[in-house]
């Protein structure tokens, strides 16, 4: 029988502090950083080979050639923007840390405060499903339709002016484009790095939503703890007033 409670009272006390790591995680900022991640490397790794293939597909079916010595064309600025994908990588990858670090010290700093509050299971599947809508919402699509389009690299800036470089889309040249599989992939991997981009702006409001939240508790408590320093600060000075009084009175009884 005292083997049974004993086996009890320590599953009931495993229980109880799996909850409480489980509830002391700053879940907000947790999913915001995993989510950031996961968009900075799809943005970062599909951007660097989408624009490996658009070198190719320059270079074979625009003829468009790579300048010599150090003139900037652009090959340059695309060698440029591989640059800067390394650099966002790294940057992102060391703001996430500093959010994920600063969401653990101001949960930890709440909870002390306003100590572990509970919500109803209704409620929280609520708020997971509008801030599902919201996220939904947030995003927009366009679809642009057209015919007898030709892609002129000097729109762009990618040549210069007097130059022609251009394909037609009743060209053969276009519909080998389009039949290659260097367009196929390339298009693809663009696609995946504007998904990630996307990942990225949503994981960033999500951050906002979570500091804006964090912030308007640190201010509560801040406040709180004023109210409790100039409580005590009142109930000390009632205390000497008192204990001067008490002190009076028993020398005017001697």
């Amino acid at each position: 029988m005292e083997e049974n409670m004993d086996e009890s009272q320590s599953q009931k006390g495993c229980k109880e502090c799996c909850e409480r790591c489980v509830g002391s995680l700053p879940w907000a900022s947790l999913i915001a950083t995993i989510l950031l991640y996961m968009g900075v490397a799809l943005f970062c790794g599909c951007g660097h080979e989408a624009l490996s293939g658009t070198v190719t597909i320059l270079q074979n079916y625009f003829e468009v050639i790579r300048a010599p010595g150090e003139t900037l064309d652009v090959f340059t600025i695309i060698d440029i923007l591989k640059y800067i994908i390394y650099g966002l990588a790294a940057g992102f990858f060391v703001f996430g840390v500093l959010l994920l670090v600063e969401g653990f010290f101001t949960t930890g700093a709440i909870r002390d405060l306003y100590g572990e509050f509970k919500i109803s299971a209704c409620g929280r599947c609520l708020t997971a499903f509008l801030m599902f809508l919201a996220y939904l919402f947030f995003l927009n699509t366009s679809l642009v339709e057209g015919a007898n389009l030709c892609l002129d690299l000097r729109q762009f800036g990618a040549v210069t002016i007097s130059e022609e470089r251009k394909v037609c889309t009743g060209s053969e040249k276009f519909f080998k484009m389009c039949e290659s599989n260097e367009l196929d992939l390339t298009f693809h991997l663009f696609v995946c790095t504007l998904a990630g981009a996307g990942a990225a702006v949503i994981a960033m409001v999500h951050f906002l939503m979570a500091l804006a939240a964090n912030w308007g508790y640190l201010k509560d408590a801040s406040r709180i703890q004023k109210y409790e320093d100039i409580k005590s600060k009142e109930e000390q000075e009632l205390h000497d007033i008192h204990s001067t009084r008490s002190k009076e009175r028993l020398n005017a009884y001697t």
